[in-house]
């Protein structure tokens, strides 16, 4: 892992992540998480303050980048919830099948190098009936801005961790296997469109 990604990658991808508008959608899905959780990608633990404690036994935190590990801990310390780390990319997800009630995906999908393989073991920890949490950017349903995304998709990966701005989310979700049951499409306000259409919904693993 190259200097920038490991020691200033983190930091920009914290903070575009962090905006008040994007918390402003992670606090309306992440409330909604039970159980047993797997957070994939949990960066820097920004979600875990809307995590409600009454509802979840415990996260499973994967997080592979030991920057974004390093800058965790900060919200770790304040959790309302108990908190188990992963260090594992998504493909390789350390958990026994059917263990987990929710998994929570909240801007991870883009980046994941294998999303098929990702989301594979994602189902396989989910309990039948298990719930997926999404909130991703991707392509988006206008054609002018779709066009730009895959324009600028290759060099924006070389800068953003990998990061693809066209990948339809909701596509990846349902050939994976799961049903999605709510689906809600938006841009994020006073974001550029490129990289803020966002999927925000709900999948479940069939029984």
């Amino acid at each position: 892992m190259s200097f920038y990604e490991d020691r200033i990658l983190p930091h920009i991808i914290d903070r575009a992540c962090s905006m008040g508008q994007v918390m402003k959608l992670r606090s309306q899905v992440v409330p909604e998480a039970r159980g047993t959780v797997l957070e994939v990608g949990m960066g820097s633990a920004i979600n875990l303050e809307f995590y409600n404690p009454e509802s979840v036994d415990l996260v499973y935190g994967l997080e592979p980048s030991d920057g974004m590990r390093r800058k965790a801990q900060a919200n770790l310390r304040r959790s309302p919830v108990k908190v188990e780390w992963l260090d594992l990319p998504g493909e390789k997800i350390p958990l026994g099948d059917e263990t987990v009630d929710t998994v929570l995906l909240t801007f991870t999908l883009c980046t994941i190098p294998d999303w098929r393989a990702a989301l594979h073991q994602m189902k396989r920890v989910l309990k039948p009936g298990g719930v997926l949490l999404f909130l991703e950017h991707g392509e988006s349903h206008d054609h002018g801005v779709r066009k730009w995304q895959h324009r600028i998709t290759p060099g924006w990966k070389k800068l953003a961790g990998g990061c693809h701005l066209n990948r339809h989310i909701a596509d990846l979700i349902r050939e994976a296997g799961f049903d999605i049951v709510e689906l809600e499409n938006l841009y994020v306000p006073q974001t550029p469109k490129i990289a803020g259409y966002v999927y925000k919904g709900r999948a479940v693993k069939p029984a």
